[in-house]
């Protein structure tokens, strides 16, 4: 019945979030160009805030739990289980102040308005999942980037979002480089939950009144573990935080 009563919900939806992507998309444009990092950055931010108000057309809500754990003034290493794209859309706006900048896939760098701009020009980093090699000096990059500007750098280490909501296990690549190379970071464990359950039908329709968490963990300074502690212990934090 939730189904059959999304699709004419699903098309205002849509409508709106289409809209709000189109209108940002020049906006990013001439905050980067003529104004700089900062106005960019506020202009993505605010992307995102309208496109959670676009999602509360359909009934999502979202908690963030335990932010006031995220240290401050230093670099910040995100690792999270990955449901759908709303993880992303809700993480930049309510992390806004640790400035997110995200290791994603090649294929999202072209097509999208506004996204594809953000994520080719904002200080994330798109991989190619083929190619592992090209995605080494990206990760080192970024991690060079995270540790100068004290930003945050956000990863999904199981690679492609859950259809279910199961974690799957944690690769361990790109984190370790974003450890190596990021000496002064907190790695933070992010449990999401209930994401998955927006896309559950597919891209069309959507799935009807789901409240999200996002349940913030521990820190791990980087410093204090070794890196197979933090790979163990990040992947326990977040795994035991998920909720089918």
């Amino acid at each position: 019945m939730q189904k059959l009563i999304s699709y004419p919900i699903s098309v205002i939806y849509y409508l709106c979030f289409g809209f709000c992507l189109a209108i940002f998309h020049p906006i990013q444009w001439v905050c980067l160009n003529v104004f700089g990092y900062q106005a960019h950055k506020k202009s993505v931010d605010y992307l995102n805030f309208f496109l959670i108000k676009c999602t509360n057309l359909i009934g999502t809500t979202y908690k963030f739990e335990n932010r006031d754990l995220i240290p401050k003034g230093v670099p910040i290493i995100f690792v999270s289980n990955h449901q759908s794209m709303y993880d992303i859309v809700a993480m930049i706006w309510y992390l806004r102040r640790f400035h997110c900048k995200f290791v994603s896939k090649k294929e999202l760098g072209s097509g999208i308005p506004s996204v594809s701009y953000n994520l080719r020009h904002g200080g994330s980093v798109l991989i190619d999942r083929k190619d592992p090699k090209q995605a080494i000096p990206a990760i080192k990059g970024m991690s060079e980037y995270i540790e100068k500007y004290n930003r945050a750098a956000v990863i999904f280490p199981e690679g492609t979002r859950s259809k279910t909501g199961v974690p799957k296990e944690f690769a361990q690549n790109g984190l370790k480089i974003l450890c190596k190379y990021a000496p002064s970071a907190y790695v933070v464990p992010v449990s999401i939950n209930n994401s998955w359950k927006m896309v559950k039908f597919g891209f069309f329709p959507v799935g009807l009144g789901n409240h999200l968490t996002f349940t913030v963990h521990k820190p791990l300074a980087v410093k204090d573990y070794d890196f197979a502690t933090i790979m163990e212990k990040s992947e326990k934090a977040v795994v035991e935080g998920v909720k089918i």
